[in-house]
């Protein structure tokens, strides 16, 4: 049996045969699983909330609040979820209003649709303008 050298130790060339046939049996069991692997799986799709487009239909009432009082002064109640949607009424600090749920609006804000108890209207007022920044119930469209 012959060696050869390596530097700090002689190594049998037997041995150096068995290292270099066990390399090329590991690379041959592991590049396959590597290429044939399954590709990843897509992240699940998750729906974004739709805004309620003006005259959108009331929603189901989702939210237990149904007396709350400390509107900004002359929040405004839309037909839907965004600014250009018609003026039904507003809300003024001391109106008890009945949260429904919220939606996110086309302008990136969350609406709760509500009921002013007070004036009876009801429709979509942006949360900022609410107490406790409107309905925590998401409306589910």
């Amino acid at each position: 049996m012959s060696t050869f050298l390596t530097g700090r130790w002689d190594i049998p060339r037997t041995r150096r045969r068995t290292v270099a046939t066990l390399a090329l049996a590991t690379a041959a069991v592991t590049l396959p699983v590597a290429i044939f692997a399954a590709p990843a799986q897509a992240a699940p799709q998750v729906s974004t909330p739709q805004n309620a487009v003006c005259g959108h239909r009331a929603p189901r009432n989702l939210d237990p609040i149904s007396s709350i009082t400390g509107a900004a002064n002359a929040a405004l109640i839309r037909s839907g979820s965004s600014r250009s949607c018609a003026r039904l009424g507003q809300s003024s600090s001391t109106d008890r209003l009945d949260f429904f749920c919220f939606t996110v609006g086309n302008d990136g804000f969350t609406w709760t649709y509500l009921k002013n108890r007070t004036t009876g209207k009801a429709g979509w007022t942006r949360d900022d303008l609410l107490p406790r920044d409107g309905s925590s119930f998401f409306c589910g469209f």
